[in-house]
């Protein structure tokens, strides 16, 4: 059988061993170190927007110091994307609050803002006004910042940005993850950078940073003995994780050249051809990393995207359904929702193709066979 494709593997750039050896060489094994410090400046120069980084154990860890950070608690609602990842919206459960899952709209699949206005409302209604909106990138696209933005304003609603998926990408020439009042960065193995696993927190303001790292690691006072006023978690980076990020950082443009030629390759491929849409740009605002390329794949293509999937998997070739809304799922059968119902026709016909950085040509070639054997 031919060779695994993945639909998007670590890629390593070749420095990464230069940070780790010096981690071993002065014994920086520990969490902190030289590395951490480096990688969290090397994040704030790319992201260029003033913000302060805290390197953490996982995005989903930034996320709900985000939620700590903004004083959420029990009862409280917050305002999250659906169609996501459950990484998303579990920090909400572990604070004790109740999600609002929100609709998508057509144009960038993110947050439809006449939704989040709607749910907005009904909070207000139920004497609870959300105490956030968790903002999407999915798969790399911006969000309609602006949009957003002037709902949070009006309504003195903080947004949470999840930029997990979408770092290098940028609306309007600014950088995903700058536009929140907190933002979350991703860099789990499968991401447009890695550290093995790992995330960042982006802060607007350098004492929110303050308290992000005390919380992270462990919350330990100011005391010659171990001293706990306050709850804290382990969810600082390791030293040797963020030798892998400096490396990664140092070739992390050329991945997302790398990811948009993909995403070019399909646009190319899917051309003329009836019942295949990519996910596009809406506008040259939007700039994305593309992340993943996915396709929707409708009834006139004359496939489905489960055979369109199992044809893939016959190649040894991997795709993936995109997420499943939040609303649809059996943990949150309960929790209120507000739009119609895009993201779970979103979800019934779209499929994430090999999106790989490191996908070589034969690659591609393989893949575009799968592709014409079915296109009409």
């Amino acid at each position: 059988m031919d060779k695994k494709i993945w639909l998007s593997s670590p890629h390593m750039g070749g420095g990464e061993m230069k940070y780790i050896q010096d981690a071993f060489d002065h014994n920086w094994i520990a969490p902190l170190g030289p590395n951490v410090n480096g990688l969290e400046k090397d994040l704030e120069n790319f992201l260029n927007e003033d913000v302060h980084v805290a390197a953490l154990s996982s995005g989903t860890a930034a996320l709900h110091l985000s939620l700590i950070l903004l004083g959420v608690g029990p009862g409280d609602y917050v305002i999250c994307q659906s169609l996501t990842f459950s990484a998303s919206a579990n920090p909400i459960i572990y604070v004790g609050a109740d999600p609002i899952f929100v609709d998508s709209e057509i144009d960038t699949w993110n947050l439809c803002p006449n939704a989040v206005e709607d749910a907005i409302k009904f909070g207000i209604s139920k004497g609870k006004k959300p105490k956030a909106i968790i903002a999407v990138s999915l798969y790399g696209m911006p969000y309609k910042a602006d949009e957003i933005g002037e709902l949070s304003r009006r309504y003195d609603i903080p947004v949470i940005e999840d930029s997990a998926e979408a770092l290098g990408s940028t609306y309007k020439g600014q950088k995903c993850g700058t536009f929140g009042d907190f933002g979350v960065l991703s860099f789990n193995g499968n991401k447009i950078i890695t550290t093995s696993g790992g995330g960042a927190l982006t802060l607007k303001h350098k004492e929110f940073k303050k308290k992000a790292v005390f919380l992270s690691t462990q919350a330990k006072d100011d005391a010659p003995h171990y001293e706990h006023s306050s709850i804290g978690y382990n969810y600082r980076m390791s030293n040797v994780c963020a030798g892998i990020g400096r490396g990664q950082m140092e070739v992390l443009q050329e991945r997302v050249d790398q990811r948009r030629a993909n995403h070019q390759f399909y646009e190319d491929l899917f051309q003329d051809h009836r019942g295949f849409t990519l996910h596009n740009e809406p506008s040259s605002d939007f700039y994305s990393n593309h992340w993943l390329s996915v396709v929707r794949i409708e009834s006139k293509s004359g496939i489905t995207k489960t055979q369109l999937s199992h044809k893939f998997a016959k190649e040894n070739i991997e795709s993936r359904p995109i997420w499943k809304p939040m609303h649809m799922q059996p943990v949150f059968k309960s929790a209120a929702y507000f739009g119609s119902k895009l993201s779970e026709k979103l979800f019934s016909n779209g499929l994430c193709l090999p999106s790989g950085s490191n996908l070589s040509d034969e690659d591609r070639e393989r893949v575009a066979a799968v592709l014409k054997s079915v296109m009409i």
